[in-house]
């Protein structure tokens, strides 16, 4: 499986291929003055590949760009060489998932909307056992020790609540995952406990979608919105992660990411407030 690019490789890629068009040359064009094989940046573009820190500075050179912001893609080519944490985890997480954990890594802000389970940023440990030992049932192949590091990369995915700066987590969760029996009574009420502590930080935003409301669009699909700051004054645009059965697939189409916008702003204005919310999570865990 090929690495995940991290933000940091897609932010410099794309910034590199808006230089080259700015410049009206082609890639063919560029790669014969440097004598690089045609697809060499193509890959470097589009970030299939890392690209050495030297390769960068010789592009920006053909380009003439400005001495400050050759600065700034320096420090970005530089900081796209490290990897992040969830690396030593590719081989064990399916591959759009793990793309997903790379982009959430570097994300600003967060908006999930589950119908199933509570979000994996605000599941206790004991419940994200449960929830990833199940899978084993329809997919037998994926041993205890797989199920094990899956549970330390969802754990390890929980302190970007805590960093500096924290990610903003806004989440819509269907009042049903309030009811929803996952692992022993005293599994799940620990597990409310856990989503009521965390429902105070000052960076997490929590809305439960009453049963009884009605509610536009009617979802399905449990799906993540990813908006990320400039960094290195390169700008990087929204992600789409749609998370289902058949499918784990991010999606940067600025009309579908657009639709999906709009449409969790109509769920959360359809939920409940969030101290209403944290207080039908509480009494939950009371009814337990």
């Amino acid at each position: 499986m090929p690495a995940a690019p991290t933000v940091r490789r897609r932010r410099l890629g794309a910034e590199l291929r808006r230089l080259r068009e700015r410049m009206g040359l082609t890639a063919e064009e560029i790669a014969t003055r440097l004598d690089w094989s045609p697809s060499k940046l193509s890959r470097i573009e589009n970030a299939r590949i890392g690209v050495r820190v030297s390769d960068v500075r010789l592009l920006l050179e053909l380009y003439e760009v400005d001495e400050r912001h050759v600065g700034e893609l320096l420090a970005l080519a530089h900081a796209a060489t490290q990897q992040g944490w969830w690396a030593a985890y590719e081989k064990d997480l399916m591959p759009g998932f793990a793309r997903f954990v790379a982009l959430e890594d570097e994300a600003d802000s967060s908006s999930n909307y589950v119908t199933y389970t509570v979000p994996g940023l605000l599941q206790s440990e004991e419940y994200a056992h449960y929830v990833l030992d199940s899978s084993r049932s329809a997919f037998p192949a994926i041993s205890p020790q797989k199920v094990n590091r899956r549970l330390e990369v969802r754990m390890r995915r929980q302190q970007s609540l805590f960093r500096d700066p924290p990610l903003r987590f806004s989440a819509v969760i269907d009042e049903s995952v309030l009811m929803r029996s996952v692992g022993d009574r005293e599994t799940m009420r620990r597990q409310l406990v856990r989503l009521a502590e965390l429902a105070d930080l000052p960076n997490v935003d929590l809305h439960v979608l009453p049963l009884r409301n009605p509610r536009t669009p009617v979802f399905g699909d449990d799906f993540t919105l990813l908006r990320f700051s400039p960094a290195y004054e390169v700008m990087f645009p929204e992600v789409l992660y749609i998370d289902n059965l058949s499918e784990h697939s991010e999606h940067q189409d600025e009309e579908l990411t657009y639709f999906y916008r709009l449409a969790w702003d109509s769920l959360r204005s359809s939920a409940l407030s969030h101290a209403e919310s944290t207080d039908r999570v509480i009494r939950a865990a009371e009814e337990i």
